[in-house]
């Protein structure tokens, strides 16, 4: 198996992903595959769509590109985001799946069933905490996949369970966050976008993540512009 490049959580920053992108073309990788949260944020998501409209890549709905369907989720953010994306991109979003296996792959953006929790962490302390190989395993396939990939949290992640490796590639777009249910905070540390690069060896699954430069202080312009100085800061610090 080829090398694949695997992104998650672009939220619509399209600087980002046009870096990551440019990233993996010069390690020769041309397979992707897409975990969800796509174009939710005050950034970009009818760029991030021109990007993705013309790549083939398999891809997972994540919780905020179900939002985006539904009419009952109301904030400024989302209907700066709904004006900015067209009838294609919508019916494209529609069709996603929850999950999807392809090329050995095990594909999704949350936790089994649930979208809105993370697979490989718990955040009831407020914090991430590396939950324990039963509970990532949980809802999952049996035997588990060998290779589970995963988004959500935002935190970059590989780990072993029962055979299994679990692999969150980290965010493409936003490097940290603050969620009121329950109370949380996620961050990565820096600003740097985030995905991984998995291969099927010749000794099993390999994974490693890449971290990539780009122009967090045009992203984080956008955001201060669209009324969102949270985001900007997050943008700016990869810090919550």
């Amino acid at each position: 198996m080829t090398k694949t490049a695997v992104i998650a959580d672009i939220h619509g920053n399209s600087f980002a992903l046009r870096a990551v992108l440019a990233d993996a073309a010069k390690r020769g990788i041309s397979f992707f595959s897409n975990l969800g949260d796509i174009f939710y944020g005050p950034l970009d998501p009818a760029g991030t769509w021109d990007i993705l409209s013309s790549m083939d890549m398999p891809t997972v709905r994540g919780n905020q590109d179900r939002l985006i369907l539904d009419e009952g989720a109301v904030s400024d953010t989302m209907a700066f985001v709904r004006e900015q994306l067209g009838e294609d991109a919508r019916e494209w979003i529609y069709y996603l799946p929850a999950t999807l296996q392809v090329r050995g792959l095990f594909m999704l953006h949350g936790a089994p069933g649930d979208d809105a929790s993370c697979l490989l962490e718990d955040v009831s302390s407020g914090s991430p905490e590396v939950r324990s190989c039963a509970d990532m395993l949980r809802g999952l396939p049996i035997p588990p996949p060998p290779m589970v990939l995963c988004g959500h949290s935002h935190i970059a992640r590989i780990t072993h369970c029962e055979g299994a490796m679990l692999v969150n590639p980290g965010s493409v777009g936003l490097q940290a966050y603050r969620e009121d249910d329950p109370p949380h905070a996620m961050q990565s540390g820096d600003p740097r976008a985030r995905y991984a690069i998995i291969e099927d060896g010749p000794n099993g699954w390999e994974a490693e993540i890449a971290c990539v430069e780009y122009d967090h202080d045009a992203a984080a312009s956008l955001a201060r512009k669209n009324g969102r100085e949270d985001w900007a800061k997050w943008l700016e610090t990869g810090r919550a």
